[in-house]
């Protein structure tokens, strides 16, 4: 059926660790060759592999539209530098930024930092929540176009934040000032029932695991009403279906009916087919009104991506389902949110969303 909504693709660009430059830019470009709203870089304490930050801000000069998220764990890393780091990297893009809120879960990993044991999950997900919420407060510390003329006066001085959480305190203001986009994108992966209540509350696009669109669909449903319940507006909500792909395999047959498409594995985690299978069911399942779009993570990125950016997108593209240019500059842009209003701007500037 006709949808007036746009869908969103994103994909990851990780994968094995790979510690040259060209490989991971790329990735990217191609990425970018396809329209994608963001490439993401998967990165955890638990595992080896070059910093996800550092990478995407290699990329970013190398880049002229997508917006790049890489993975950053709030567990054990001071929110101030989360804020101030994000924040540079929408700078050194112009506005493509992002982030992707993680905790780091295990005795291995708080050991690493010597600083705490570990702690249980909705804890974690509860200092990554506050970790998001600061960080806002700190980019709106700065206002549009601010910048510190006359330190006798405090004219043009960014806004303290004087933030206290559950385990830190944040006294501000930020030193970076205030980013491109306002705020960078936010990003959470809502799998879990701890993980999906901080996504309700902060998150601008939310990663949810589904085997059926109307699984798909419940699960936007109920992050969409948690939002409003926090007094967010749902709309202000992209919800995206994540899937580890597989596109080594030859097409499968057409199954019967039309309701039919290729089937999921891995309790709708990997898929496994073609690329036009894959297009088959980001067509069924957007068109259903299930998801706003879907986070490719190809198992093996050069030809997986290769095939989702030649085949499937190009298949969408073609269906007139997917958009063949970015409209326009910024990763809010690309994803169809606006600019957030500043919190601390003076009354009748607008609300901060």
């Amino acid at each position: 059926m006709p949808t007036t909504r746009s869908l969103h693709l994103a994909a990851e660009i990780g994968g094995p660790p790979r510690y040259d430059a060209a490989s991971h830019i790329a990735l990217a470009r191609l990425a970018e060759r396809g329209t994608l709203d963001f490439v993401t870089f998967r990165d955890s304490f638990a595992r080896p592999g070059p910093d996800a930050m550092a990478v995407l801000a290699r990329v970013a000069p190398e880049t002229t539209r997508i917006g790049l998220v890489p993975t950053v764990t709030t567990t054990h890393t001071e929110p101030f530098h989360v804020s101030s780091a994000v924040a540079t990297l929408d700078w050194m893009s112009r506005g493509r930024a992002g982030w992707h809120a993680d905790v780091s879960t295990t005795e291995a990993e708080a050991r690493l930092f010597g600083r705490r044991p570990a702690a249980p999950a909705p804890a974690l997900w509860q200092e990554a929540g506050e970790t998001a919420d600061v960080s806002a407060r700190l980019w709106d510390g700065w206002e549009d176009g601010a910048g510190i003329r006359d330190p006798s006066t405090g004219r043009d001085a960014p806004h303290p934040v004087d933030f206290e959480g559950t385990t830190f305190s944040v006294k501000g203001p930020a030193r970076v000032p205030r980013p491109p986009q306002g705020r960078p994108v936010t990003v959470f992966d809502a799998t879990t029932g701890p993980a999906a209540r901080a996504a309700a509350r902060h998150a601008d696009v939310v990663y949810v695991r589904a085997s059926s669109p109307e699984r798909a669909a419940a699960l936007r449903d109920e992050l969409r009403r948690a939002a409003g319940a926090h007094g967010r507006d749902p709309d202000g909500l992209r919800v995206l279906v994540a899937l580890t792909v597989d596109l080594g395999d030859a097409e499968t047959a057409p199954g019967p009916g039309p309701e039919s498409g290729p089937p999921l594995a891995g309790h709708g985690t990997y898929f496994r087919g073609g690329p036009v299978d894959l297009a088959e069911l980001v067509t069924h399942w957007y068109r259903a009104g299930a998801v706003d779009g879907f986070h490719l993570t190809p198992l093996t990125p050069g030809r997986d991506l290769e095939r989702i950016v030649n085949g499937t997108v190009a298949l969408l593209q073609h269906r007139g389902l997917f958009r063949t240019f970015y409209p326009g500059g910024t990763l809010r842009e690309h994803l169809g949110l606006a600019r957030p209003a500043n919190r601390y701007a003076p009354r009748g500037a607008g609300a901060a969303s």
